[in-house]
Parts: C-alpha cells; structure tokens; sequence
C-alpha cells in the first residue's frame, strides 16, 4: 500500500468541485464549456477525443502548462493560456476531472 501512496501516477478520486474551482480562478471556462463549446472545445469532447489514449493525461497537462498555439472558432491561431497555479496536484486533478467526462 505504501508503493501505491508514493507513485507519480497513482489513481485518486476526482475532486469535481475543486476543479471546478481551479478552472473558474483560471478563466478557462472563458473558453470551454462542460458541455459545450465555446471559442475552445467542451470538456467532454476534449474527454471524448483523448479517451483510452494512455498519455491522456500527460499530454493535457502539458498543455495546459506550455502555452503552446491553438486554433480558435474563429479559424485565428492564439497561444493557450498558461495556466498561473503551481500545484501540480490541483493540476492533475482538473485534467483527470476533464477526462472523467462522459
């Protein structure tokens, strides 16, 4: 049980409500929807697109960390905001509440 206390990746339950938080502090429900979209995708066709992809989550952390170009509705091309909090565990908690999204 230790070993399981200790891994980077360990599998924790989904606290809804802080990331819910975290991205409302952040303004990125400025441009995401739960559920729909906005000038940036739904968090549950984010969910959709990036599930049983096993860097899932890895690779929207990243994302959310870079600021690295996206395109918009509008067809324009913007840098992603960066993402000011440094708790990587708030972090990894957004990203798994997104991915646990039907």
């Amino acid at each position: 049980m230790a070993a399981a206390l200790c891994a980077p990746h360990a599998v924790f339950a989904v606290d809804a409500e802080a990331a819910e938080s975290l991205a409302r502090r952040e303004n990125c429900l400025k441009c995401h929807g739960v559920d729909k979209k906005k000038e940036g995708p739904s968090y549950r066709s984010v969910a959709a697109k990036y599930r049983d992809k096993p860097d899932a989550e890895a690779r929207l952390i990243e994302h959310v960390k870079s600021g690295k170009s996206v395109q918009m509705a509008s067809g324009d091309w913007e840098d992603h905001k960066i993402i000011k909090t440094k708790d990587e565990e708030a972090i990894r908690n957004l990203i798994q509440w997104i991915l646990s999204l039907d």
